[in-house]
């Protein structure tokens, strides 16, 4: 019985894949002469090169149901791997806005504790953090979390691509989730000229280098003196206030962007986010790469219809492009077997999308779970220090100016 069981588990849909010749109806006129159009030929799939449709349904037990979809279908494992972590931030978020409840009632009201992971959410902050550690070997206490989190990253991108911005990253998840619903919608998304699509891609790698370049041209003394002033410690806290008590010019911004991206697939992702560029940067030098075998490749060309960033993976033989996010979508839709893989440069094998997403949850919980151990996630500013900024964040001192902040003295109200 139980291996009548697995048989049916694996079961094939013959026809699940059915890809037909075209036929060649199609024609064109030429100074009155018509001429037959040609189409892409696709080559038929030998029975033995089809892969097989499971039919989850024939298990009975979910449990046992929901394991095996984790297993073979990539795109129920990153939708799972995307909600945890959209879960884990809507977690951060109640945490963090009990905490401002509480500064702002003067410590009566709310939980007086700071939540790192809203840290996360300081990219510039991070950054300043990480060349100063780099120039002084010194983890800064401001915040530590942001620093670690940024690592997680950055070393995700070297590793896999970029995996983080289609699977853990919840504004990848947000921006996803959008252009989706525009599909929904209107049965199609804008496709962008290709003139135009490369001109604004360029934007987010000038945002990129105007941050990188501010950052790497400010000394470890104009650096120490920005991670340790007034405006740093509470750059967390302003940040809320400015989306609390949002202006109607970013808030009309933010809805543009919101239309653009349900109109326009990972519009924010693809033309603006540094992000993703430095990922993409970093993707050139990871060891995963789709790859396909032009040899059992049969010219469906469904990967490239189902790649949400508009890649020709039907032309390539390895998926270089800097906008890959490693979302495995080719990959799962391929017909043929063992003709689009993700693949190390080291080996033949090809990874599975368990290990894969596995991967990159792994690298970054591994790195994250590195700073709580060793002492350098919490930060070091006590509830007496925090509480006296709360007082005054209307204050002059709680300011910036690209990147220069007002003197101040360093008072110790760390308890």
């Amino acid at each position: 019985m139980e291996n009548l069981a697995q048989s049916l588990r694996i079961n094939a849909d013959a026809n699940a894949f059915d890809i037909r010749e075209p036929k060649m109806s199609d024609t064109f006129e030429v100074s009155g002469i018509s001429f037959a159009k040609k189409k892409r030929t696709i080559k038929k799939i030998p029975p033995h090169m089809r892969r097989r449709k499971i039919n989850f349904s024939l298990e009975p037990r979910w449990y046992k149901r929901l394991l095996w979809k984790l297993r073979e279908d990539s795109q129920f494992l990153r939708s799972a791997v995307q909600l945890a972590f959209v879960l884990l931030c809507l977690w951060i978020g109640i945490d963090f806005y009990l905490f401002v409840a509480w500064g702002t009632s003067g410590g009566i009201e709310g939980v007086a504790h700071h939540p790192p992971g809203a840290e996360g959410f300081l990219p510039i902050s991070a950054l300043m953090s990480l060349k100063y550690w780099l120039q002084t070997g010194i983890i800064n206490d401001i915040h530590p979390a942001g620093l670690f989190i940024l690592i997680a990253i950055l070393a995700i991108g070297l590793l896999l691509k970029k995996a983080f911005c289609s699977w853990p990253c919840p504004i990848g998840t947000l921006s996803e989730s959008l252009w989706m619903l525009g599909e929904r919608l209107f049965r199609k998304n804008l496709r962008v000229p290709r003139q135009l699509d490369y001109l604004l891609r360029s934007m987010k790698y000038l945002l990129l280098f105007f941050f990188v370049w501010a950052v790497w041209g400010m000394s470890v003394p104009d650096l120490k003196a920005f991670i340790y002033s007034p405006y740093n410690r509470v750059a967390d806290i302003k940040m809320y206030y400015f989306f609390a008590h949002i202006s109607s010019v970013a808030l009309w911004t933010l809805m543009i962007l919101i239309m653009l991206s349900v109109v326009i697939k990972n519009f924010w992702c693809r033309y603006l986010c540094p992000y993703g560029a430095l990922l993409g940067i970093l993707s050139w030098l990871s060891p995963f790469k789709i790859t396909r075998n032009k040899e059992t490749c049969v010219d469906c060309v469904l990967c490239t219809k189902v790649c949400p960033a508009n890649i020709q993976v039907h032309k390539a033989g390895r998926v270089w492009s800097d906008e890959c996010m490693s979302c495995l979508k080719c990959v799962e839709i391929c017909p043929v077997k063992e003709t689009l893989e993700m693949k190390s440069s080291l080996s033949t094998k090809p990874i599975s999308s368990l290990v894969f997403g596995s991967l990159v949850v792994g690298v970054f919980v591994a790195i994250t779970g590195l700073a709580m151990v060793s002492g350098h996630w919490q930060n070091n500013v006590g509830k007496k220090e925090y509480l006296h900024h709360f007082q005054n964040l209307d204050s002059p001192l709680y300011q910036h100016n690209r990147g220069e902040v007002p003197q101040y003295n360093d008072q110790g109200f760390s308890e």
